[in-house]
């Protein structure tokens, strides 16, 4: 159901039985899948995706243009929302910067009011961005991250997947997947309770803490150190050696560091 006061340009292609609210508008070329909610006044800009079962509340801005004053708005680029992520009031998601690419956010996500996810920012499956958070562009958030309320996440930052970033922290280094991150670029240990909702092994859990005490507890860049341990071939799991493998990569690469 579409209201009448709602604007949907002729070329958005829109599964039949999506909804749009009062004063919504849906941009040229945006698609919406199967069961999208659209509020009022919220926005679905140009060449914006939304995949099936999609909210999108009240006052959000899905799609809008790079805060980047070298973008040219004619670039051909777009927004890519995975299915059944819900999107609350106010919350801005900007498209990519670069012809032919898109800022991704994965399925089943949650992203609270007021929360803002920057251009060329790549986000996994079951990510929550609580609050108020900020990612700068091209930022990476891993499938089950939660990042919490007022956070601020440099550009080009990595968020491990099922890492935890507490409230008002600010994140300028990479986050190494299921770890506590606060403060100012400090890390607390692993987020234990989410290796254990997600039913990880006990296997991997101790593999993972002497993967964390590999890389933080010896003197030495963490890349070198990381790379040391897989080098032994002591580690088994897909769980550690993705640990371990997230400190090769990067291009904010110090990693935060315990508290």
């Amino acid at each position: 159901m579409i209201h009448s006061s709602a604007q949907v340009h002729p070329s958005a292609r829109l599964a039949p039985d999506v909804e749009v609210g009062p004063c919504a508008i849906i941009e040229a070329g945006a698609a919406l899948g199967a069961g999208c909610r659209v509020a009022a006044h919220a926005i679905v800009k140009a060449r914006a995706r939304l995949g099936a079962g999609v909210r999108v509340d009240h006052f959000a801005v899905v799609g809008g243009d790079p805060q980047d004053l070298a973008f040219d708005p004619a670039t051909d680029s777009g927004t890519v929302i995975g299915d059944r992520t819900v999107i609350r009031e106010h919350v801005t998601v900007h498209r990519a910067t670069k012809a032919g690419e898109n800022t991704i956010v994965g399925a089943d996500g949650l992203l609270m009011a007021g929360s803002h996810v920057a251009h060329d920012c790549v986000l996994g499956d079951h990510v929550i961005l609580a609050n108020g958070c900020m990612l700068g562009g091209h930022v990476h958030v891993g499938d089950r991250a939660f990042v919490s309320g007022g956070v601020a996440v440099h550009q080009f930052c990595r968020i491990g997947g099922g890492a935890l970033v507490s409230g008002n922290a600010v994140i300028t280094e990479d986050v190494p997947p299921n770890a506590l991150a606060h403060g100012r670029n400090l890390v607390a240990g692993l987020n234990l309770v989410g290796l254990r909702r997600r039913a990880v092994p006990a296997a991997a859990v101790a593999e993972i803490k002497r993967a964390y005490h590999a890389v933080y507890a010896s003197q030495g860049a963490c890349a070198a150190l990381a790379q040391e341990a897989l080098a032994t071939g002591a580690y088994r799991t897909t769980e550690a050696r993705d640990f371990l493998n997230f400190f090769l990569g990067g291009k904010r690469g110090r990693f935060v560091s315990p508290a």
